[in-house]
Formats: C-alpha cells, sequence, structure tokens
C-alpha cells in the first residue's frame, strides 16, 4: 500500500511541475529553465526559488530529452538525472500535498 502511496505523490509531483513550468511558458513565451535568475541581483530572483524548487523535475527531465537526442551515448548521466528528478518530484509532491492537507484542500 505504501508503494503505491508512494507512486501517487511521484506523479503529483511530476504533474505540478509540468503545470507550474507550463504555465511559465504560457506567459512568458519562453520554456522555464535554471538560469531565469539572470545575474541575481533582483529582488524578483527570491520569489522564483519556489517556483523552481516546484518545476524542477520537469525542468530536468526535459534536458534530458533533448539532451539524449543530441548525445545518445550518455546513458549514465541520462540516468541519474531521471532519478535525481523521480526523487525531486516524490519530495515536491509531499510537500504540494501537505500544503493542501495545510489549506484545508484535502
Amino acid at each position: 500500500m505504501d508503494a503505491v502511496i508512494s507512486i501517487l505523490v511521484l506523479m503529483i509531483g511530476f504533474a505540478v511541475a509540468g503545470a507550474l513550468a507550463s504555465g511559465y511558458q504560457l506567459v512568458t513565451a519562453r520554456p522555464a529553465s535554471f538560469n531565469i535568475f539572470g545575474d541575481g541581483t533582483r529582488p524578483a530572483a527570491v520569489a522564483q526559488v519556489p517556483f523552481l524548487v516546484f518545476a524542477a523535475p520537469f525542468i530536468i527531465m526535459r534536458n534530458v530529452l533533448f539532451g539524449t537526442r543530441v548525445d545518445p551515448g550518455n546513458f549514465v548521466a541520462a540516468m541519474i538525472a531521471t532519478i535525481v528528478a523521480g526523487v525531486w518530484s516524490l519530495m515536491s509532491g509531499t510537500v504540494f500535498l501537505l500544503l493542501l492537507k495545510a489549506v484545508g484542500g484535502l
């Protein structure tokens, strides 16, 4: 039963990441990336940290998929990035569900 819950939380984490990254791309007409901070001196950079915390699994997997098209022989790097994105998605999905529960959404 715990494995099923973990898989559901993992999928929720990826869904939230995809929704955030797609919403960002809809608003700004450019894909979300880790270098949205620019030089990091703007006060808006602080507001971008929570966005990146939740959107990172999608950004990582998108970069892996585009990277394997360019260099298909780098399997180990793709595998490590997929594991990192999966664990990150599991953690951000857990935080998202806890936040949803705290505001009375569950």
